[in-house]
Formats: C-alpha cells, structure tokens, sequence
C-alpha cells in the first residue's frame, strides 16, 4: 500500500482521544524524571498504564512465554547503553504539517510502513537461550502484536492555551514529554498529534522512540522512507548526493598508482603515519576525559548532577541553507564546517553576554576557552531509503542491516570573540579537518564492545558517564530532503529532531530539509530559561558570517 495514499475518512476507527495527566506549563525548579519510589503491589496487581518499569526487568510477551525462546534477536551493546540509568535516551522528532491531521489516513500509512519494521513491532525482553546458559537473561528483541492505539496519542489540551499562544503550547507539550514515562511492555515509539495551527504549520505530530531502537542516523532516515515525494505520491524523497570531488577519511583514500611518482607515495605513506598519531592522541584524551580531564566551568555546561532526569525544553530556528551553502562556497569548505563554525560563533555571543563582560577590548584580549562536545558517529553505512522502504514491507527480505553501531567523537569548540566573524569557519574548518584524520570513533566503539564483554555494561556505562560529564555539549547533524515531502498524505514544513536523557544540559542539533535548516537546542529547562535569547546568538552569528563573506 502507498502510504502516500488517503484512507476513506468514512471508514471506522477504533482510535480513541487518550487525555494525558502531564504538566504543559514552563517550570523553572528542574523538574526530574528520576523514578520516584512507588508503593509495593501484590502479585497480581497490575501495573498502571504508562508506568516505567525498572532497568532489567522487561516484559516478556506471551507468544515468548513456554515457546520457542530462541526467537528475537539479541539488542547491540549501544542499545544495552540506552537501557542504562543515565543513558535512558529518546529520539523526539516535532514535524510541522501543512495540513490538519486526517487521523484515518496516519493510522493507514503507520499500518503500511513503521508497524512492520522489525523494531518497531518488538518488545525487549530477557530470554534464556536455549543451550547457552553463558546468554542466559540477555537482552534480546522479541516480535509483538502491535495494537496502534496504544502508540497514537491524541492529547487533551487546553484549548485556550492553544489559541492564545500556540506556539508556546506545543513547545510547552514537547517539553512535557522529556518527563512522561513510556511503557516498555509495547513497542518503544509514539506518534503524538496536535492538531492546532502555530505561526510555521497548519497542524504538527511528535515522534517519540526509545535510543535502543537504533541510531539517531538510522531512525530520521526510516522517518523519511516513511513520506513521499509531493511531486510524485509513489516516489521516494531525493536526498542531497555527496560531492565528487569529497576525498574522504585518510584511511578510505586507495594508494596512488605507481605512475604517480614516489612523491605521491611517500605523501599517502605519511598520510597513515599522520592518521596513526592522530589517532592515540584523540584515544588518549578520550580515556583522560572519561576518567578527569574535564571542561571549564561555563554557563553552557551542566549546573549539577542528575542534569539527564531533569525537565527538557526543545527549541528551534528556521535559518537559511542558501545562506550556509553561500558562506561554504566563499569559505572553500563544507556544509558541516560552516554549522561548526556558527555554533562555535553562537555558544560565544551567549558565553560573554551571560558573563556579563562588556568590556570589548577585554573580550578581544582573552584567550579562547575550549569546550567540547559529545558527537556521536554511525559506523556502518546507513541504508538507503529503498532500502529502508522494503525493510518495512513484510513480504521481502532485503538484508539491510539496522541497530545502534555507533562510536564517539570529543570535538571541540572555541569560546572567543574575533573581529572577522570568518574566523569561527576557518576554526571551524581546521577541527572538523583534523577529526577527518583520525580512527578516534572507531577506536571508542571496538574499545566500548571489549569493556562490556570483559567487564559488563556497568562498566561501558560508568566510561561513557564520566565521558559526557566532563564535557559540555552534545552535538549532530543530519541530512534531510532537498523536496518537498508528503507524511501519510500530509505535506512537511519542517522537520525538527532532537534528544533527551543524555547527562548534558545542552544539545544543538542542524536538520536540513528543502532550502532551509532547523537549528534546534534542547536545553535543561531551569538552566536555560533564555533559550530563545541563545536561538537568536546563533541566528545572529550566521548572518554576520553571512555578510562578512559577501565581502570578501
């Protein structure tokens, strides 16, 4: 079935309104998702719907009860991380729509595309394998029945507060969600529908996935299987090509033929040497960062401990990508090392107002301050949409492979003013250049998968604690369509992701679809309540780049 296609509106439906007992008001006093202590039921109470249920102890379903326990599929040591305490993430992706909400035609396209991919319908759980007791309670995928009720939410809002001020209405309910549980007896995602115009869509809906489901990466780009191009209801979404002229990490560039000449053997010989010191230099200062090596005090970086159970506010901006590609094009680099280059630009304008120096010359004088980021890399080669689209159809089996195969990267950031605003690109530029020179990301998740099976996940889990502790930030970026797109027959305004439950207070994410990108912020909402005010340093950065490459 197209799941570009409209149901028949006439047709019956068993989905029901579900009211939701969830604060949408802003709250400055940090409010926690830290699980509070609940009062002992017997055995043969049930558990109220919604409720979480404790690390390691998940459902086992039916069908997997005195059956075959040798079904399901065993998780990845990255999806056994997102189970832990402090790394219980979620994927939280708001979509603004052009069009009001057709509940039948959403409900049709769901049971077309995400109900059957394999994640989306399974439950974790820990079996025994039969005859290996060594695997005896590992956490494995187990497929269920999905009942799509359960996974539609249409919340009960006030409808004076979404006519007064939309769009502090839905932030506010997007905020709301980084303190809901999410019961893992069914399959962990959600579709929220907030059928009420804001100042950019007619009507929006909120992806919520648990981490475990796969890597950041790998999910927007089963979201974006799951639409249609506008300018043709059976067609996939186009996505950007990469550059031909890309060379690439070091270690994929083949050796030049001998017809090159020594010169350029010695060149691609001393290459390796490069990547190889690179490389111990960044694993280097990856274990001192887990282990001591920790950030300068900012206001950007987490106030306190327990920052990942706190109330999360999620923020975003419209900012141009003929902007971006305009400065890439004078700067003679690329689209990410521009987005570096404005957000190091941004996290200054907000650090030295924050700060409260006035002092210009000051401002000019002091040294940059390093802070660093968290950046998560997707290791294997993410499938394409066709790819993704037949994953989704029950009848074929393709071997597209999925799950969290991902490892972790420190990229810095300089705090600093300078009088040419080109400067944060040409900063930008020499980090993410210099990154491109080293197997750090491969280094941390072979290392991370050796932790886990010689010390177990506690172990992994601690290291990558005091990993994002001791820096400040998380960053991301991702590619989207470069056309307009339909979801389930609705057209796309805009495509805004991000993620919650990781230990930093500040996480900034670029999304670009057709000719914009969306800067989104997801910030500790008592830490940060001048989200907007950072929204607009980063805004403001790119547009004085912007004029500062103009003329040139």
């Amino acid at each position: 079935m197209d799941p570009g296609a409209t149901a028949d509106p006439t047709a019956p439906s068993t989905l029901r309104k579900r009211p939701i007992s969830v604060d949408t008001s802003r709250r400055g006093d940090g409010a926690s998702r830290e699980p509070a202590r609940r009062p002992e039921r017997g055995p043969s109470e049930a558990r109220p719907e919604g409720e979480r249920e404790e690390e390691g102890s998940m459902a086992v379903p039916a069908a997997a009860r005195g059956g075959d326990l040798e079904a399901g599929e065993p998780m990845s040591p990255a999806g056994r991380l997102f189970r832990e305490t402090h790394f219980n993430c979620y994927i939280v992706a708001a979509i603004g729509l052009g069009a009001a909400v057709d509940l039948a035609a959403a409900r049709a396209g769901l049971e077309a595309t995400l109900v059957r991919h394999p994640r989306f319908s399974s439950i974790q759980t820990s079996l025994q394998v039969k005859d290996d007791a060594k695997k005896h309670g590992s956490p494995r995928w187990v497929r269920t029945t999905v009942n799509l009720d359960d996974h539609i939410i249409v919340p009960c809002l006030d409808p004076a507060a979404t006519s007064a001020n939309p769009d502090q209405a839905l932030e506010d309910y997007l905020s709301s969600l980084s303190t809901a549980p999410m019961d893992h007896s069914r399959p962990l995602w959600e579709l929220h529908v907030l059928d009420f115009p804001t100042s950019e869509a007619v009507s929006a809906v909120v992806v919520r996935m648990h981490h475990s489901l796969g890597d950041g990466v790998s999910l927007l780009s089963l979201l974006i299987a799951c639409t249609r191009s506008a300018a043709g209801p059976a067609r996939l979404p186009e996505l950007p090509s990469a550059p031909p002229r890309r060379a690439g990490p070091v270690h994929a560039r083949p050796r030049p033929p001998l017809s090159a000449g020594l010169a350029a053997l010695a060149l691609w010989l001393w290459s390796y040497v490069v990547l190889a010191w690179h490389t111990a230099v960044d694993v280097l200062c990856f274990v001192a960062t887990a282990w001591f090596l920790r950030d300068p005090r900012t206001p950007l970086m987490a106030a306190s401990e327990g920052v990942e159970f706190r109330r999360k506010r999620f923020v975003h901006r419209t900012l141009s990508l003929d902007d971006v590609k305009f400065v890439k094009n004078a700067m003679k680099c690329t689209v990410n090392d521009v987005l570096v280059g404005v957000t190091s630009a941004g996290l200054s304008r907000y650090y030295f107002r924050k700060t409260s120096d006035t002092n210009n010359d000051r401002k000019k004088s002091q040294k940059s301050i390093c802070v660093r980021s968290a950046l998560l890399v997707n290791l294997r080669k993410t499938p394409g949409l066709h790819a993704l689209a037949e994953m989704m159809d029950s009848s074929k089996s393709n071997g597209a492979k999925w799950g969290n195969l991902i490892g972790y990267i420190i990229l810095p950031f300089h705090i600093a003013m300078h009088n040419d605003p080109l400067e944060y690109i040409r900063q930008g530029k020499k980090t993410a250049e210099r990154k491109k020179t080293s197997l750090e990301a491969v280094f941390t998740y072979w290392s991370g998968n050796l932790i886990v099976n010689l010390f177990g996940m506690k172990a992994a889990a601690a290291l990558c604690y005091g990993m994002f502790t001791n820096t400040t930030l998380s960053f991301s970026s991702m590619v989207g369509p470069t056309e307009q797109v339909d979801f389930y027959g609705h057209p796309i305004i805009y495509i805004a992701p991000s993620v919650y439950g990781h230990p930093h207070a500040l996480t900034v994410h670029y999304q670009s679809y057709v000719n914009s990108i969306k800067l989104v912020l997801a910030v500790d909402d008592a830490q940060f309540p001048d989200s907007h005010q950072l929204l607009d340093d980063f805004a403001e950065s790119l547009r004085l780049i912007r004029q500062a490459a103009s003329t040139r």
